[in-house]
């Protein structure tokens, strides 16, 4: 049976904002690893690929990013063996960037602003849809 997330990676280019996502979630009791954009998720993952223990339960990511896409990611992930549930947080309200989302497997899109329940509610739903496809 799958667990609640405990480690979360969140990919977040604006300092302010990943501080406040990362500080909010430590508080809820997650183990959170940060990365400033796509590039540096990338990497984080590819460091944790070596180590079952080191990889994520859930992956939170920006879309807008430079140089590396929060899409761009989901996209090298839905080419990859990862299967890990991933939160996309954006800025845009357009229904392209909803749609690639679901084509390439987000389980949830949060639209910014959001309040940090929106984001406690989207982690929780995906654990509860994560743990009834594994029964």
């Amino acid at each position: 049976m799958a667990r609640m997330p405990n480690t979360i990676f969140l990919a977040e280019d604006d300092d302010d904002m990943r501080a406040l996502i990362s500080l909010a979630l430590r508080n809820d009791g997650y183990d959170v690893r940060e990365a400033k954009d796509g590039a540096e998720l990338l990497e984080l993952l590819a460091n944790a690929s070596s180590s079952p223990m080191a990889r994520p339960d859930l992956i939170v990511t920006d879309v807008l990013m430079p140089g590396y896409s929060g899409l761009g990611v989901l996209a090298a992930l839905h080419k990859s063996a990862w299967h890990v549930p991933v939160i996309l947080i954006t800025a845009r309200r357009d229904d392209g960037v909803v749609s690639d989302a679901r084509r390439l497997g987000a389980a949830a899109v949060v639209h910014k602003p959001f309040d940090l329940d929106d984001l406690r509610t989207a982690i929780l739903s995906v654990s509860v849809d994560s743990q009834l496809e594994a029964c």
